[in-house]
């Protein structure tokens, strides 16, 4: 009996005012939450009390061997697969009636920092919250304790925000959320800067760029395309240059040149091998439907001798839908009708709007950029009457996305962006948009080109309405005995002459 006591006064000395050695909570990692500073958490400069893991195990101070003895302790426990522990510890002197005692649960984890030698206890409630012991006076601990406010000043200005990567299943949420699986709702319009010579060396500014996209928007809005503005901005796209384009281009090098490039279209700088990049200026202008993009599904049915509608296209690049037949033949309605187009043109032809083709078979059919030539790059108005006459062919269906300047009755928008538009935005910050339904068909005869679907050969022949009493199509675009032309983004251009339309479609 006289070595253990021997050894427990040993571990019991003094050291000067420090008073006897005590095992002590020291926190290695805080909580997700800061909850060790409220109290209820084990916290540093706590005196461990008792020791209790699993139902096996139950150990009161003073510990045989202080740290170490513990980390013993603990290590077996781990091996033992035996990894609950519930701590207790004071916090203040002994014999203190202002002493408190709080129990902390815990699970036993290797310390990955020390290797997996030692170990760690990790809040059951918080696992980011760990602590660890360490050997310390009494005295220390409750001088620590005593310093709790400045700590935690101190912890507050060392803490820091942490950032990482989180995956996300960005093919599930665009197939299941987007109204157009794998297709975004977002609409812009690309203009380069406008060539000022034909060896494109010299350039239009800046100012020039963002004319053209204003008269793009507010011209494709007279013609009764329901689209408004959203936002414009300036994109940089990257060149090689050379020769006289190189020596024309205002020059990057320095700070100092940088207030020459305030309404520069194109500058130029070297890159380390001596290569002559070339920065365009392109100007990108964001719109959206004012109604949202609208669903209508085409189905075909044996012995349909026409899709019942014609579609032309804008001289800003829409294209739209210009005719549907509203009669019956044979008994049979017009595809067209079935399903539904006839009632959308009506009532775009009320509301002096065009019902402009947006997608067609989930493929965007608007227009997308402007050459340096000043040229619209948009879809062929032929190419897609084909298409949609082979479908007809091959009795597939057709899906068809409109802009809608209204949300229809019954029908719900694809598109959020017009909504937030006319939540967010004052009326004021929209250009313009008063049409006259009067100067609607003046002002589009001239800037609008026609191709309707054949009935027959399904090949598409592009030519003009002409407004005749014994026809009995619906026609809006208030074409009469005009020569139309399709002209093409390219270099090439096709003229069609116009011929009189029976009193049957064909």
């Amino acid at each position: 009996m006289l070595i253990p006591r021997i050894e427990m006064e040993n571990h019991h000395h003094h050291h000067g005012r420090g008073g006897s050695a005590v095992v002590a909570i020291e926190c290695l990692t805080g909580s997700s939450k800061a909850e060790e500073w409220n109290g209820n958490m084990a916290q540093t400069g706590d005196i461990v009390e008792q020791i209790k893991i699993g139902s096996y195990l139950c150990q009161q101070a003073p510990f045989k061997n202080g740290k170490s003895g513990l980390q013993r302790t603990l290590h077996e426990s781990f091996k033992r697969k035996e990894t609950s522990i519930q701590v207790r510890v004071r916090r203040g002197r002994r014999g203190d009636h202002a002493a408190e005692v709080v129990e902390f649960h815990a699970c036993i984890v290797p310390d990955e920092k020390a290797g997996g030698k030692k170990y760690v206890l990790r809040s059951i409630s918080d696992p980011n919250y760990a602590i660890g012991f360490t050997d310390r006076t009494e005295g220390e601990c409750v001088a620590l304790l005593a310093t709790r406010s400045s700590r935690v000043a101190c912890a507050l200005s060392k803490a820091q925000l942490q950032d990482g990567y989180v995956s996300y299943p960005w093919e599930k949420k665009m197939q299941e959320l987007l109204p157009i699986p794998n297709s975004s709702c977002f609409l812009s319009f690309l203009i380069l800067p406008k060539a000022s010579d034909r060896s494109a060396s010299r350039y239009h500014d800046l100012e020039d760029t963002l004319a053209r996209a204003n008269a793009w928007l507010h011209a494709s809005q007279q013609s009764g395309v329901p689209i408004a503005f959203l936002n414009i901005q300036t994109e940089s796209l990257l060149t090689k240059i050379s020769g006289e384009t190189a020596s024309c281009t205002v020059n990057a090098g320095s700070l100092s040149d940088l207030s020459n490039l305030a309404n520069a279209s194109l500058y130029g700088f070297e890159d380390y091998h001596g290569v002559d990049i070339g920065v365009v200026r392109a100007v990108r202008l964001w719109y959206t439907p004012l109604g949202g993009e609208v669903a209508v599904e085409i189905n075909l049915r044996e012995g349909d001798s026409k899709l019942g509608f014609a579609i032309s296209r804008t001289n800003e690049g829409f294209i739209y839908i210009s005719s549907v037949l509203d009669d019956e033949e044979d008994g049979e309605a017009a595809a067209a009708t079935r399903s539904g187009l006839v009632d959308l043109y009506k009532e775009a032809t009320k509301a002096c709007k065009l019902l402009v083709v947006s997608r067609v078979t989930s493929q965007r059919v608007l227009p997308w950029m402007v050459s340096s030539t000043g040229a619209i790059r948009c879809f062929d108005t032929i190419s897609l009457s084909q298409k949609l006459s082979l479908h007809r062919h091959a009795l597939r269906p057709i899906l068809l996305h409109v802009f809608t300047w209204d949300r229809p009755t019954g029908v719900q928008s694809i598109d959020g962006a017009s909504r937030w538009m006319r939540q967010q935005l004052p009326p004021t910050s929209l250009p313009q948009q008063l049409i006259h339904c009067s100067s609607l068909s003046s002002s589009s005869s001239s800037s609008m080109s026609s191709s309707y679907i054949n009935n027959n050969d399904g090949v598409s022949s592009a030519f003009s309405l002409r407004r005749t009493e014994s026809a009995r199509g619906v026609h809006g675009d208030g074409l009469s005995g005009q020569m139309l032309e399709r002209d093409t983004a390219g270099d090439s251009s096709f003229r069609f002459h116009d011929f009189s339309l029976s009193n049957k479609w064909v």
